[in-house]
């Protein structure tokens, strides 16, 4: 019997729901990165998708980060591993997501068409790359790779890319791109949301079909015999419900049908840490070789410690991003975009306050950091 403690318990629970934290809100980030030149057919168009977007996507990677460092803290041999093993694919995911960083910053720095041109498929490229790779990174770490008894991984890059991984980055992919247009038809008005309806139509379908046939090879993998591969079947049955339940309500409530991708990228990613416990990383190898969360864990005083630090600071993360959120909640039109307001004067405009100084008239607002959707 696998021992472990309730700390270590409740630190894999906390790091999953911070990894769920992340690919819901930044899988429509992604979503809205790779249909750019799709939804967007002008610069106008282009400038209301990235502004859709602007305001929150460096702070939902903030997940990322502390998804990440909770690891390190709680979890450090689960951290070594990982990381040493999965470096060139890490390595990857990283430049896929400075690509996508350095894209909202330089597309409004020149009008040229060329050079707007190679920052949207800089975007569009970073998005889809680290869309894919995270899918096939987990589907990885629930699996099972190459570990010794040194809980060192012995295998390279292509070990990564089997059918089962790969299937599991194309699931991540048609949910997010689904779940990135539901978002646009939620921000936008006109042809803009007109376009992501209609793509999250198309989309809709493929990934609840992703999304079934990546569960069911999950659940005939296990041969655990605890019983819990139950919870997991459930917990799958739920993610396929909200795949389908976002097509049946794309058309008659967005709103929902964006529920619907949100609950299943969660149920998702809740069935894969179903299966992984009490691991944090399976050996294909030998099972001996599983690293279980005591291995893995830091000691009971540095997670108590943790525990403390995260009571305190996890409400005032969750209140400052929500009140962002509800900041820039105002649907966006063309109309915004036409004298290339920045997002301070949007939100002035969408409030009836005043925009702010300079930027609504000076040269800040005719170009440079204003251009941008981060301005």
């Amino acid at each position: 019997m696998t021992e472990f403690t309730t700390l270590e318990v409740i630190w894999f629970i906390l790091i999953a729901v911070l990894w769920l934290g992340y690919f819901i809100l930044e899988g429509f980030d992604f979503g809205v990165g790779m249909l750019l030149r799709v939804v967007g057919k002008d610069d106008t168009e282009k400038r209301m998708v990235l502004h859709s977007i602007g305001p929150l996507w460096d702070g939902n990677e903030v997940w990322l980060l502390v998804a990440g460092g909770a690891t390190f803290a709680a979890f450090p041999e689960w951290y070594a591993t990982l990381f040493s093993g999965f470096y060139l694919a890490l390595f990857l995911i990283l430049a896929a997501l400075i690509m996508r960083g350095i894209s909202f910053e330089f597309w409004g720095k020149n009008d040229s068409p060329g050079w707007r041109a190679t920052w949207e498929w800089s975007l569009i490229g970073g998005s889809f790359l680290a869309s894919l790779l995270w899918g096939v990174a987990w589907a990885n770490i629930v699996n099972g790779v190459p570990i010794n008894a040194e809980m060192m991984y012995t295998g390279n890059l292509f070990t990564l890319l089997n059918p089962y991984a790969l299937l599991g980055g194309v699931t991540t992919v048609l949910l997010f791109l689904t779940h990135g247009a539901l978002f646009l038809s939620l921000r936008t008005t006109g042809e803009v949301e007109a376009r992501a309806r209609s793509l999250a139509n198309r989309f809709a379908p493929l990934s609840a079909l992703a999304v079934t046939g990546f569960l069911v090879w999950t659940l005939v993998n296990q041969s655990r015999g605890d019983g819990i591969e139950w919870i997991s079947a459930a917990v799958a049955a739920v993610a396929v419900f909200g795949a389908v339940y976002a097509i049946t309500a794309s058309n008659r409530n967005p709103l929902r049908a964006f529920a619907g991708t949100a609950v299943s990228i969660a149920g998702m990613f809740i069935a894969l840490f179903i299966d992984l416990f009490p691991n944090t990383m399976v050996s294909s190898t030998a099972a001996a070789f599983n690293m279980t969360l005591h291995e893995s864990a830091s000691t009971n005083y540095t997670l108590s410690v943790m525990t403390v630090v995260a009571v305190i600071f996890v409400p005032v993360v969750l209140a400052y991003q929500g009140w962002t959120y509800y900041v820039f909640r105002h649907r966006l039109s063309t109309e915004d975009f036409d004298d290339m307001k920045s997002p301070i004067d949007l939100i002035a405009e969408k409030t009836g306050g005043t925009p702010g100084g300079p930027s609504s008239s000076g040269p800040a607002s005719a170009g440079g950091a204003t251009d941008g959707p981060k301005a």
